[in-house]
């Protein structure tokens, strides 16, 4: 897929909570490349913006997110050396064109009492919030590069541009690691708008909650690879969401009221229909004459386009709740609840199967549920607190300058906070860290700007003898609850030892733990050691620099661990050095991804994603009760040469897969990471994955219909006694073989073709 200077100056701490402490809370940071007083945290009234409702603040915005003038906007490919978080208090601020954000930007406006971003009524622009603007006929930044960036507490108005004029609340092509959070988009209601709250046309999503759509023509015109929306509201539009296009999109907990239209899945194109597949569970209809209109068809192309699954949605008075071509009613509405409907292909475990019609829905654990629906929780911003609630890193000794060994510094300050009831602020930087970190019970961590935790030196240089970076809970089992949000971990020069977080937390049910936007980033930006200069790619190199191994695992979920809640989680071992002005390839190594192996289960992958792993992005072992939407893998580009049965040995231990004996008899490229692998485990719930394979070599010639689909042979496995296994939207590029089951494919691409990927919209086991 697609630190310079800081920190010297007086920095204001900044974190989406009330203004009592964002204001008062003040301290001295260093530079962590030595240079010249960057700040990362910037409120706008400090560059003018008023806030009254009347005075025009477009400039003193501008100011503040582009203070000073080389940060990373336009004709710049990506950087996270100038970060910013851009602090709005409560006021209306008045804007006559878009703000515009660059890279690495984060906008945050007061949770407890929201700003409103309210257009003049001759605003020009294509936003007001425009996320990736068009200087030139193609976007600033290439959607699918666009990481690292969140919108949060936000009311955008468009009232005061006139109905019938073309307005647009916010422009958000983007990708993996970005959020829209706690956003209400207000726009008339006047038969004659023509406004659309949030427009995408592209990008390789994502993740977006609690958001309200109020009025207008459309409240959101989407198109993207996937995405999963949380906690999503319409109200009085004449079209809920169109869907230009996708491969997978899965929505929880939508609502949609007194809309005319609630969601349109009819756009089509040169080759046939645009729309992928669309999954809605736990959602709520009202007062809308058509729920979701779709232009599927027998004989529609290409054959799996505009699958659908409906779970778990309560219908109030929308007469038509599935309406096909011609307007004829596919699924009656009136007033009840629609347990189960689908359309598309199915396999439950053989197929293919076309289906149109009712379906058995999901027979869900009640521990992974609450008040009847799949738990969820909004990321905590602890908007309460006050500046005796809060422990700052950086006050607390720890450098964050990447080159200071911060381990024991950190340390202190974890303790400190956890103990006495408090969060730990980790203020922007790069953290050097020498050994492990011990996350205790009652931790709460939460970053500025998304800084990152790297694991260093000799004591995580051994593969041999693996070593976690966080150790969330001293052994495994131990009790309590962890709160982590804002912040990545990663590693700096080889590491070929380091688990970047070992989760041994054995939560209660009725309090999981959490992280909401945590990432893993293993290569590929300053500070790494992982660059251009170090790991350039190699094409048609089987010799593995041994000096470009990152990580041993990214994320370790041990036996007794529970209890787990996992939001915008991104697990990335860097394809592209995001410093290059030219995102240049690289190759970067890391043993394993996501791997879950508790006995006692209980855990929730809401928009999570793992990429470039070089056994595996997502295993689960001798586990139970996963819920996950929209999975999102990648395979490592530089497989097979060299293949996944290097550079990591086989774990017996870990359940490594072994490719040398399985992939005994099988043609093609066998050993190729899997995008997902399910050993000896039940109670699998999965709302949407893509698992994709786009290249062979460095080479995307694989990853074409002309081609075969031939990148790898095979991308998810089911293994053992693995049993009651549901996935809805499965869909996979470049891999001949889309499901197995103990070696044995299940589907295969060419039977069930998409969009661009293939698509088998209902698998079950028995």
């Amino acid at each position: 897929m697609r630190f310079q200077t800081f920190l010297t100056g007086v920095i204001t701490l900044a974190l989406s909570v009330n203004a009592y402490w964002l204001e008062d809370v003040k301290h001295q940071g260093v530079a962590p490349f030595g240079g010249d007083g960057y700040t990362v945290f910037r409120n706008v009234k400090d560059f003018g913006a008023k806030g009254d409702g009347t005075t025009d603040d477009t400039a003193a915005i501008t100011k503040a997110m582009n203070t000073p003038d080389n940060r990373c906007l336009q004709g710049c490919a990506s950087s996270t050396t100038k970060p910013a978080v851009v602090y709005f208090p409560s006021g209306t601020y008045l804007i006559s064109s878009s703000i515009v954000p660059p890279y690495f930007t984060q906008m945050v406006g007061d949770p407890t009492n929201r700003p409103v971003l309210k257009a003049t009524s001759n605003f020009q622009g294509f936003g007001l919030i425009d996320g990736n603007p068009y200087y030139t006929e193609n976007l600033n930044w290439i959607s699918t590069n666009v990481f690292y960036r969140q919108v949060r507490n936000f009311v955008i108005d468009t009232t005061g541009i006139a109905p019938g004029t073309p307005a647009t609340g916010m422009h958000w092509p983007t990708s993996q690691a970005t959020s829209l959070i706690n956003v209400e988009f207000n726009m008339p209601t006047d038969p004659s708008v023509v406004h659309v709250g949030l427009f995408i046309e592209s990008g390789s999503g994502g993740f977006m909650s609690d958001l309200t759509f109020n009025g207008g023509a459309t409240g959101a015109s989407m198109g993207n690879q996937q995405y999963t929306m949380r906690n999503i509201t319409f109200n009085n539009a004449q079209t809920a969401i169109i869907q230009l296009w996708n491969w997978g999109w899965t929505y929880i907990g939508l609502n949609i009221n007194n809309c005319q239209k609630g969601i349109n899945i009819t756009a089509t194109g040169d080759s046939g229909l645009n729309v992928g597949s669309l999954t809605v569970i736990d959602s709520t209809f009202k007062d809308t004459p058509v729920g979701i209109t779709t232009a599927w068809q027998t004989g529609s192309k290409p054959a799996t386009a505009a699958s659908m699954i409906i779970e778990n949605l309560n219908l109030q008075n929308v007469p038509v709740a599935v309406e096909g071509p011609g307007s004829s009613t596919l699924l009656a509405g009136g007033t009840k609840t629609i347990t189960g409907w689908g359309q598309g292909h199915q396999y439950t475990p053989n197929g293919p199967n076309t289906f149109q019609g009712d379906i058995t829905p999901n027979d869900r654990p009640s521990a992974l549920q609450a008040d009847s629906v799949f738990y969820s929780r909004s990321k905590p911003q602890y908007e309460s607190l006050t500046v005796s609630d809060i422990v700052s890193a950086r006050t607390s000794g720890a450098k964050g300058d990447s080159t200071t060994d911060d381990t024991a510094a950190l340390q202190s300050a974890i303790n400190s906070a956890a103990s006495g009831g408090k969060v730990l602020f980790l203020d922007f930087g790069i953290y050097k860290v020498t050994d492990t970190l011990i996350i205790p019970d009652g931790a709460k961590i939460v970053g500025e700007g998304y800084p990152i935790i790297v694991a260093s030196g000799a004591k995580f240089g051994d593969m041999s003898n693996p070593k976690p970076l966080l150790q969330v809970g001293a052994k495994s089992g131990d009790a309590g609850q962890v709160e982590f949000s804002d912040f990545v971990v990663g590693s700096q020069g080889a590491a070929p030892g380091a688990t970047l977080i070992e989760w041994n937390l054995a939560s209660k049910a009725d309090t999981p733990s959490g992280m909401w936007d945590v990432h893993a980033r293993v290569g590929g930006f300053q500070g790494s050691d992982f660059q251009v200069a170090q790991c350039l790619k190699q094409p048609g190199s089987s010799t593995v620099n041994t000096n470009c191994i990152g990580a041993y695992m990214l994320m370790h979920v041990t036996p007794s661990a529970s209890n787990l809640y996992m939001e915008n989680t991104w697990l990335w071992t860097a394809d592209h050095d995001i410093e290059d002005s030219n995102n240049t390839q690289i190759t970067v190594y890391a043993g394993r991804g996501l791997y879950i192996e508790s006995t006692v289960g209980n855990f929730w992958l809401v928009g999570t994603a793992v990429e470039h792993n070089n056994l595996y992005n997502y295993q689960f072992a001798n586990t139970k009760n996963i819920f996950a939407s929209m999975l999102q893998t990648e395979t490592p580009y530089y497989q097979p040469t060299p293949d996944a049965t290097v550079p990591f040995p086989v774990v017996a231990a870990l359940k490594d897969p072994d490719f040398k004996t399985s992939c005994s008899g099988v043609s093609g490229n066998c050993a190729n990471a899997w995008g997902l692998r399910i050993i000896d485990s039940t109670d699998i719930y999965i709302y949407g994955a893509g698992h994709y394979s786009f290249f062979n070599n460095y080479s995307t010639t694989c990853s074409t219909v002309e081609a075969g689909e031939n990148c790898q042979s095979r991308i998810v496995s089911l293994e053992g006694s693995t049993s009651n296994v549901n996935i809805y939207a499965l869909n996979t590029i470049g891999s001949l073989s889309m499901i197995d089951k103990d070696g044995t494919s299940l589907a295969k691409w060419q039977d069930n073709q998409n969009v661009f990927p293939s698509n088998v919209m209902l698998f079950r086991t028995g």
